[in-house]
Order: structure tokens, then sequence, then C-alpha cells
């Protein structure tokens, strides 16, 4: 019972924001003209009305009953004009109606399903990117594997199920309660068979306990369903994730011969997907054998249940058949949980995948706001560390600043050894190391852009991986064509419009410079760049920074790099040294010369 409070609390906390959000959305509803009003009023105006349908249905299925009495009982008694009118003036309307209904229920609940899950789309990812969340959920600790699915897949999937399984539960008890009411009138004076036992309602009990007994037996065999399909879902996409990075860094895995390894690697992990889908089956198999039998044997019961009081003449042919008829409805709803069991498995993987991802976003956004790093502007021109302490995400404290600026218009040159919180006082000055302590000023209304060593290329066309992240409209093609030359890309100038996986098709070299005709671009007040040029042979480096000095003559240049020849081109070279204790420390060495 526990467990299934837990449930619905799950599913309620994911349905709930959408019916209750108040975003406005603009609506028309042809012919009228097109309104403004919140999303939730449409959302729950659409659910009421298929609502309101299903029960409709269900009392259209109830006067279609009475009508399957008296014309079985036309049949029985060869009342020809009986059987002809009630064929014409009941069931054909009532069909005609049931089928025009059930079109524009289906019409209704498909644009719901597509509005709530664009909603949901939309809301996940913004949580997602929001505030650096999608970064940080690396450190959280939390199992959040494949968010690429989760957003793409299992909210479609949720807001489908979610809403046919809604609609079923309301059929099921409209069903229940309309057809209780006829089965327990015809029995009302029904003794058990082959007794004088008088039991009010006794075809209502036989089928209460009598689906009681296979639901119980169902959920023996199919208990372990849910935690099957959970992981069946995550190895898939844990598969589908190792194929697509495999494509996404075929040239380095060419070029180390690691197609062997990666055959090893991606034959486990299908082998693990292989393993648990056998799992699935042996419990589906066992599964589908007893409902395959409780479907055939269903077909009967309700007929040897009442064929004692037809025999004895207790009712007629057509009561017979009604009451056969509702005995199954009756049954069939309190089975509803036998009837939706693999159904309901699947489900609730959906639902325990989405809500360990907003457990996962919550514990990102939790760890951002209990940071006790803080990057706040500040009306200085320059831009300063006060009491930084940057720590690595398993505690262990790596670099300190007690004091540090940098000053508007100076270049500098950040070095040091390898793991000695370079890139991570990159990081803290980005705004997006939540480990350690310390405040960061900058100047107030300033423009900083952060080079990375790898670029991230967008899918689509090179117009936009050169204006990212503005939109590919943003820059005139004259801009970024001369970005790109000015970037010594002029081969790429052409091809602005094309279409391609840049991330492959470029080297890294080029990805480098694309990034640097990006900065060129945007302009910032201050550029970083962290061994952004590292893939580049040294003379073009070096005709890069002198690029950089005269295109953009009032960013603020601050660079990450190992190599010695940097220093002539910045103005001022900082030093990550290791002090006693291990920890690093930023130390100002002499000041160069810059180069021409």
């Amino acid at each position: 019972m526990h467990g299934l409070k837990q449930a619905l609390l799950q599913i309620w906390r994911l349905a709930y924001p959408y019916y209750t959000t108040r975003e406005v959305t603009t609506v028309r509803l042809w012919p009228l003209p097109a309104v403004k009003m919140q999303e939730r009023w449409v959302a729950l105006a659409m659910a009421a009305l298929v609502i309101g349908i299903e029960f409709a249905q269900v009392a259209i299925n109830v006067r279609i009953s009475y009508f399957n009495r008296d014309w079985f009982n036309a049949i029985q008694s060869k009342d020809a004009a009986a059987f002809w009118s009630l064929l014409f003036s009941v069931f054909c309307l009532w069909a005609a109606v049931y089928v025009a209904s059930a079109i524009i229920q289906y019409v209704i609940q498909s644009f719901l399903r597509i509005r709530w899950r664009a909603w949901m789309t939309r809301h996940y990812v913004e949580r997602w990117l929001g505030n650096d969340t999608h970064y940080r959920m690396g450190f959280s600790g939390a199992q959040a594997d494949n968010p690429d699915q989760r957003i793409a897949d299992d909210i479609d999937q949720f807001t489908q199920t979610t809403q046919s399984l809604a609609i079923n539960v309301i059929s099921t008890v409209s069903n229940l309660i309309s057809f209780s009411v006829i089965l327990w009138n015809i029995s009302s004076a029904f003794t058990v068979p082959g007794t004088d036992w008088h039991v009010p309602g006794f075809l209502v009990w036989g089928a209460l306990i009598y689906s009681g007994l296979v639901t119980w037996i169902t959920h023996r065999i199919g208990r372990k369903l849910a935690g099957l399909n959970f992981e069946q879902q995550r190895r898939e996409a844990d598969f589908r994730f190792s194929l697509a990075r495999l494509r996404e860094y075929g040239e380095q895995v060419a070029l180390l011969d690691g197609a062997r390894a990666e055959k090893v690697s991606l034959g486990e992990r299908f082998a693990s997907l292989i393993k648990n889908f056998y799992a699935i089956v042996d419990r589906r198999k066992k599964l589908a054998a007893f409902t395959a039998s409780y479907q055939q044997v269903n077909a009967v019961i309700p007929y040897v249940l009442v064929a004692p009081y037809y025999f004895a003449g207790q009712i007629p042919l057509g009561v017979m058949t009604q009451t056969a008829g509702a005995f199954a409805r009756v049954e069939g709803a309190m089975s509803f949980f036998i009837t939706f069991y693999v159904t309901l498995a699947d489900y609730k993987a959906q639902v325990d995948r989405l809500t360990t991802f907003d457990a996962a976003m919550n514990r990102a956004d939790a760890m951002a706001a209990a940071s006790a790093l803080s990057v706040v502007p500040a009306t200085d021109r320059g831009l300063h560390l006060k009491g930084l302490a940057l720590d690595l995400p398993d505690g262990r404290r790596i670099a300190e600043a007690p004091a540090l600026s940098f000053r508007p218009g100076e270049t500098t040159l950040l070095t040091g050894p390898s793991g000695s919180g370079k890139s991570t006082l990159f990081r803290a000055i980005a705004g997006i190391w939540p480990f350690g302590e310390g405040s960061v000023t900058t100047p107030e209304g300033a423009r900083l852009m952060l080079l990375p060593q790898r670029p991230y290329l967008p899918m689509g066309t090179l117009r936009a991986a050169a204006t990212y992240p503005e939109p590919a409209g943003s820059r005139d093609d004259a801009a970024i064509r001369a970005a790109l030359e000015a970037a010594r890309l002029p081969h790429l100038a052409g091809r602005l419009d094309e279409e391609a996986p840049w991330a492959q098709a470029l080297s890294l070299g080029e990805q480098q410079r694309l990034a640097i005709a990006r900065a060129l671009l945007a302009k910032p007040d201050w550029l970083f760049l962290d061994e952004a040029t590292a893939a580049l042979d040294e003379p073009t480096e070096a005709a890069l920074y002198r690029m950089l000095r005269v295109e953009l003559p009032d960013t603020t240049i601050v660079s990450i790099g190992h190599r010695s020849t940097l220093t002539a081109f910045h103005d001022r070279r900082i030093d990550m040294a290791r002090r006693e204790d291990g920890r690093f420390v930023p130390t100002d060495l002499a000041a160069a010369v810059p180069a021409e």
C-alpha cells in the first residue's frame, strides 16, 4: 500500500505543474478569433471534455445493454417488428453517437497530449540548461543517465500513458458502478446455484472474488517487471549513447586502431541489454500464459454462472445475455490491474526515470545554492578574486587565490603544471564551478567570453556554428566571412549555409580557429582562452594572437597555455606555484615585452 501511495505521489508531482501553470498562451477555435488565456485553463477544459465524453460513452453502453436485453427477448419470442424497430431506432442511433463521440474524444486527447508534452519538454529543457544545471548534474552523484532519452522519450511516453490510464480508470470506475447496479438488481433474487442460500447481489460478489483472486496471482507473477523495464530502458539508452559517441570520435578511434576495443565494449553493453531482455521475456511469458488462460475462461464464465437460472426458467434469453454482459463489464472493471499490468510496469519505469531526473536537477540546483563561491558585478573596471579557494568534487582543495586582480586592457598569460587548477579558475570566474569559497567580482555590464580547448559546434549550418551562442541570423554574411578569413579559415567562407557534422568534418585546429572567429564576431569585453590555440602550429598561433590585438583592441585577453612562445604576446604572466602543502597559488612573474 505504501508503494502505491508513493507511486501516485510521484505521478501527481510530475503532472501537477502543467495543470496549474499560469503561463499565458494563444488559443484559436475555428471560426472564432484567437484569444489569450492561461495554459492551465486550456488543459483543464480539454481534460473535462475528454472525461465528459467518457461518461457519455459509459451511459451509451448502459443503454446498449438494455437494447441487447430487449433485442434477444424479441429473438426468443420471434417478434420481427420489435427486432427491426430496436435495431434501427435504438442501436443505429446510439452507435452513431458513440462513433462520433469517439472521434471527437480522440482529437481532443491528441491536442491535449501534444500540448502537455510540449509544455513539459520546454519546462525540463529550461530547468536542465538553466543556471548551468546540466553541467553541475555531473557532480551531483544522483542517478540521471541519458538526459536526452528522459526529455525526448520518457516525457512523451509519460504524457501518453498518463492520459490513457486516466481515461481507462475513469471508464473502469464508471462501468463498475453502472453495471454493478444492473447486475445487483438482476441477481437480487438469485440463490447460490444448487442451494437455497439467498445472497443479495450474488453475481456482484462473485465477480469481486473472482477478479480479486486473479489480480493477486497476476501481481505475484509480474511484480518484477517494473524494475526490469527500468533497467532495460537504461541499458538501451547506454548502448545508443555508446554508438553515438563512437560516431563522434570515429577519427580518434581509427587513429588509435581502437576498433577491436570498441567492438568488445559495444558487445559487452549489448550482451547486458540482451540478458535483461531475456529476463523480461521470461517474466512476460509466465504472465502471458496466465492472462491468456484467464481471458479464455472469461469468455464462458459469465454464461456458466447465469445458465442455471436461464435453464430453470427464472430469466429469459435477453436477461441472460444482459446479465452475462454486465458481469463481464463488472469483472473486467475489477480486473483493470490485470488487463493493464504490463502497461503499468512500463509506466512505473517511466515515472521513476522522470522522478530521478527531477531529483538530480534538484540536487544540482541545491549544490549551486549552497556554494560558497560567488560571482558578483561591481563598478570597478577590473576583475578581482578575493579569498578564493578552489576544491575538487571529492572535497580536496587544489588552489587558492587570496587576492588576485586582472586589470582591464592588460593581456595576461596563466601558466602552471597540469592539474594546478588553471581551467578550474576560469570555471570559477565563469560562475559554473560550485566547489570552494570566496568571491569573484566582474565589471558591471561587461561581456565575458570563454573559449575552451575543445569548442562546442552545434548541429546545423556553418553560419549557426560561427555565430553560436547567438542566433544564426544575428550577423550578416559579410561580417561572418570577414571573421572566418581573419581566423585563417578562408576555405569555409563560402559554405555558410551548408549543414554538416562540423565536429567531425573539421580538424581540432579548424574548430579552434572557428571559435576565434566567434570571438571576433562577439567582440567581448573580456576574452578567456583556455588553451584555445593548443592544436595550432606556433606560427599560426602567433598570427592569431597578433590579429586579436588588432581586431579586438578594447578586449582584455586572459590566456591559459603551456608554450613558452605565448609569453611574448602577453603583458603579464601569472604562474600557478605549488606550496609545501600541495596547493597551488597564482604568483606574478616578470612582465614580458608585448609582441608587435
